[in-house]
């Protein structure tokens, strides 16, 4: 088993801001839309938000990247390609593997920017676009990566996901008082154990990891040890808890 630690949403390079939490709530800002797509900020109600968090360069009428796409019906759509999906294919990433989506937030326009996970997807089906169509349900769904190839290794993963309804403090990645890269990680994540990260300088006394600045999907192969899933278990909960 895998898990993958997928960045996702605005930050100082895509969007020129953090995404918002808003009412205890983190509202995960889709990037600029930087090819198809049939989704505005304004349309997700998440307009206002990102001209505030934007500075004004994007705000309703902008059209953005809606991916990962959470459904009513607890099913998750996430499309990846080029590089990134290289990578997530040379792992094996597929059918029971987890992602775990995390960005770049911030509480109000004074709270302090911070990594935390936000949303998940456990796999069920990875849908390869390469010289075929989407499936009809997932071009009615206005899904970006299949309204139009990304790259020539385009591929959806889809499977039940759900985002988080409230800014849990253990679902917050980042250290207290930290910058956004400095992570506390769990005993379970150890040196030579995901991707990007092989640098011995990056793993922290006091279980602290320092993630790299760059990079999409970082991913921990679990194999069948406990100690992971039992955090996983843990994480998985707190995102479908409704909160306080």
């Amino acid at each position: 088993m895998r898990i993958v630690f997928s960045r996702k949403g605005f930050d100082s390079s895509a969007g020129d801001g953090a995404s918002p939490i808003v009412d205890g709530r983190p509202l995960s800002l889709p990037i600029p839309a930087g090819a198809a797509s049939d989704t505005t900020y304004g349309e997700l109600g998440l307009g206002e938000h990102a001209r505030a968090a934007s500075r004004g360069r994007y705000g309703p009428e902008d059209a953005c990247h809606h991916d990962p796409m959470f459904l009513a019906d607890g099913t998750c759509l996430f499309g990846q390609c080029g590089a990134a999906q290289t990578h997530l294919a040379n792992r094996g990433v597929g059918r029971g593997d987890v992602f775990l989506f995390f960005g770049l937030f911030r509480e109000e326009e004074t709270g302090e920017p911070h990594h935390r996970i936000f949303g998940f997807l456990e796999v069920e089906e990875v849908v390869a676009l390469a010289g075929k169509r989407a499936p009809a349900e997932i071009r009615e769904l206005g899904h970006p990566h299949a309204l139009a190839m990304h790259a020539a290794n385009d591929a959806i993963y889809r499977g039940p996901g759900r985002m988080a309804s409230h800014a849990s403090e253990s679902l917050r990645l980042t250290v207290p008082g930290g910058p956004p890269s400095l992570w506390r990680r769990p005993d379970w994540l150890q040196h030579g154990g995901l991707t990007y990260h092989d640098r011995a300088d990056r793993w922290l006394p006091g279980a602290q990891l320092r993630s790299v600045a760059r990079g999409q999907e970082f991913v921990a192969d679990i194999g069948t040890r406990r100690a992971p899933r039992a955090w996983l278990d843990t994480v998985l909960t707190e995102i479908g808890s409704p909160g306080a």
